[in-house]
């Protein structure tokens, strides 16, 4: 009979801690990553919310502006906008939101509109975003009325 030179006797109990450690630590370093995915996440969404309430805002002052037949009011408005994620949920994120309108220079018929939003108390400094925007012809609704 010859004898056989592989090993048939398994892994050792040794080996069996050594994998068992490997992958606690493996899985404690996944976890200790959530926390910062979610702050990240959560960041993301306020952001995302913030950009568009500044873009709505943006166009609904130019809109208002580019028409002759529009009082344009000088000066800062703030209100707050509370939104939500889920349809049928009250708001679940309140941001703060300042639209000022100023003339561009000596221009009577340019204005200079900047909006800030902001979501304290997570963020005070927010996002901001300036246009200008000029009276236009094109625009004149309803046809024939005057200058406001």
């Amino acid at each position: 009979m010859s004898r056989s030179i592989c090993n048939d006797r398994g892994a050792s109990l040794l080996e069996v801690v050594i994998a068992i450690f490997l992958t606690a630590v493996g899985i404690m370093a996944i976890i200790s990553l959530q926390p910062s995915a979610w702050r990240t996440t959560a960041r993301a969404d306020y952001l995302g919310r913030a950009a568009g309430i500044l873009h709505k805002t943006m166009q609904e002052a130019e809109a208002r502006i580019m028409n002759p037949c529009n009082t344009v009011t000088l000066g800062q408005t703030t209100t707050t906008v509370t939104v939500s994620n889920q349809a049928g949920v009250a708001g679940d994120a309140s941001y703060t939101v300042a639209t000022t309108i100023a003339q561009d220079g000596m221009n009577a018929r340019a204005f200079v509109v900047t909006v800030t939003v902001t979501w304290p108390p997570l963020n005070n400094t927010g996002i901001t975003e300036s246009m200008t925007v000029t009276r236009q012809e094109t625009h004149r609704y309803p046809t024939g009325c005057a200058d406001a």
